[in-house]
């Protein structure tokens, strides 16, 4: 049985860089080469803030530049299936107004809510603000 969800940039990043959840990532994302493979869906929004987390690697902790363009070549090629900011931007607003977090996790939580799917994540603060709302967000952390 495959494990669809929505990732968020938190946890496609631990593929790359050492950090905690770094095994709990590699493990979820070993289901994308499963016998009946995973798909993991994600705002394209990911690919900027990915992008965003190797420069400030480069920039704070002397990771260098060759490495980072590398990581995001192979992010770029990770079979995640994305969908158009565009198509999420209103009812992202509407939640992160609601919720009182930012727009770009709420495309995240939109994305997963009109997939049906749950949002994994690595993000502590996102599951706190949201956890008495009913939405399904799944700790990346309790991943086996």
């Amino acid at each position: 049985m495959s494990f669809d969800c929505v990732i968020d940039a938190n946890v496609c990043i631990k593929l790359f860089l050492i950090e905690p959840l770094t095994e709990q990532a590699t493990s979820l994302f070993a289901h994308l080469a499963g016998d009946v493979p995973a798909r993991f869906f994600a705002p394209d929004l990911l690919y900027i803030e990915c992008a965003n987390v190797l420069w400030k690697y480069v920039d704070h902790y002397g990771y260098r530049v060759e490495a980072a363009r590398q990581d995001i070549a192979d992010i770029l090629e990770l079979p995640i299936i994305a969908t158009p900011t565009y198509e999420l931007a209103d009812a992202a607003l509407q939640l992160a107004a609601e919720q009182r977090i930012a727009a770009y996790d709420a495309a995240y939580v939109v994305l997963s809510q009109r997939l049906g799917l749950p949002l994994v994540t690595a993000d502590e603060r996102l599951l706190h603000r949201l956890r008495q709302t009913g939405l399904d967000l799944r700790w990346l952390g309790d991943w086996p």
